[in-house]
């Protein structure tokens, strides 16, 4: 029983140790997709993400997401919408990154 438990307390905390490591991303990577969300994103969500073709980019409306979700859409897009697969272009660690700065970043509150 001991044993199970011990094996079990390591699993979570591998888990939550792989999930830190998954947003760490070199400040150099952070400013490229940063850029990108301004630039790119903002093509059709608006330059201030304040809403354009594409809706807004608020926290409140990217907290309804859970961030794998979020990170998910980022790189599978909507199909039937302009929403474009983006995972050509970004990895998983990219796109948890972008969901991380879209529910986080306080510059986004409207």
């Amino acid at each position: 029983m001991h044993f199970l438990i011990r094996t079990l307390l390591l699993c979570v905390i591998w888990l939550i140790a792989l999930q830190a490591s998954a947003l760490d991303i070199d400040p150099e990577r952070e400013e490229e997709l940063e850029t990108l969300l301004y630039q790119d994103c903002g093509s059709c969500h608006g330059m201030t993400l304040k809403g354009g073709l594409g809706p807004a980019l608020s926290r409140e409306r990217m907290n309804l997401y859970t961030p794998d979700a979020l990170a998910n859409l980022i790189l599978q897009g909507v199909p039937g919408t302009a929403m474009p697969r983006w995972k050509g272009l970004l990895s998983e660690q990219d796109a948890h990154w972008l969901a991380d700065h879209l529910q986080n970043d306080t510059s986004l509150e409207h």
